[in-house]
């Protein structure tokens, strides 16, 4: 972290969508004592109608984040929303931000995708797969790692001894294996390997996934390990769809992002909810501090 105020970076995404507007709004409200740094610049963009110099810009701005974090320039950075299918159009190589800046801070494969807001936490065991391959996916050494990354973030960001539950693939658990065998042969044994990896933490699950995000929600747990992407985020954009944040855990400091995307059809019009890029600066705040 820098010596005197820490040093927050934020990128405009995709300048035709609701990038520069949402930051525009949020910087005013942002808490005193930290420098906001725009890493690249602007450019000419219509509302509305990314082009090929929007999306240049936007992995430009990517790059200079990424070297930004790297170098030590600045302690986390916040990125507006992007347009994956321009990136790609461009080079881009990435499924999206969380792999891209996985890959050039040099954290090999041991990252992962966690969403937050005022209310739940979910960190995701599987991210973008098909529903029928999360099974084979899902393995004890995965919740393992994405838990000690969970926790660690949950500690960096103000909870002393964070208590976690793991959430069940099957429904009721899978009954005592009626249902399926993964909670048994795959989750459980995940659970009690955490426990012991991190004596400071409470690890519970597995737990019935139709239940543990409403325990959640009410104060129960600081956070939830999901198996797969629509079960954390379903919840999640149900109790928090204005203030989400999403977090790549991993990084040796914290990127974090609005959890919405360009919105190129209402770009320009003034009416986008900052609430998503107000809290993801709070939280790179946090981190820092």
């Amino acid at each position: 972290m820098s010596l005197q105020s820490p040093i927050i970076g934020y990128t405009l995404g995709d300048q035709a969508g609701i990038g520069p507007e949402i930051i525009a709004k949020a910087l005013p409200q942002l808490p005193q004592g930290a420098e906001y740094r725009l890493i690249g610049k602007t450019v000419h963009a219509t509302p509305g109608k990314p082009d090929e110099s929007t999306a240049r810009a936007a992995l430009e701005h990517l790059e200079l984040a990424a070297e930004a974090l790297r170098s030590g320039s600045i302690d986390a950075v916040v990125t507006a929303p992007v347009c994956k299918e321009g990136l790609h159009a461009v080079g881009f190589e990435f499924p999206g931000q969380t792999e891209f800046f996985a890959a050039r801070l040099g954290v090999g494969e041991n990252f992962a995708m966690c969403l937050t807001g005022r209310h739940l936490t979910v960190a995701l065991g599987t991210i973008h797969e098909a529903l029928n391959r999360v099974p084979k996916l899902l393995t004890t050494a995965e919740l393992v790692r994405i838990g000690k990354l969970l926790a660690d973030f949950l500690q960096r960001t103000g909870h002393t001894a964070p208590r976690i539950a793991v959430a069940a693939l099957n429904p009721h658990a899978g009954e005592g294996g009626a249902f399926g065998r993964e909670e048994i042969d795959t989750i459980s044994p995940a659970v009690q390997q955490l426990q012991a990896a991190l004596p400071s933490c409470s690890i519970c699950g597995p737990c019935v996934p139709d239940c543990v995000y409403r325990d959640a929600v009410e104060g129960l747990y600081d956070a939830v390990l999901c198996p797969y992407h629509d079960q954390g985020l379903i919840p999640l954009k149900l109790v928090d769809f204005d203030n989400a944040v999403n977090v790549t855990l991993g990084l040796p400091r914290l990127r974090v992002s609005p959890d919405h995307g360009t919105a190129f059809n209402i770009a320009g019009k003034g009416i986008a909810n900052p609430s998503s890029t107000i809290r993801a600066f709070e939280l790179a705040l946090k981190s820092v501090r």
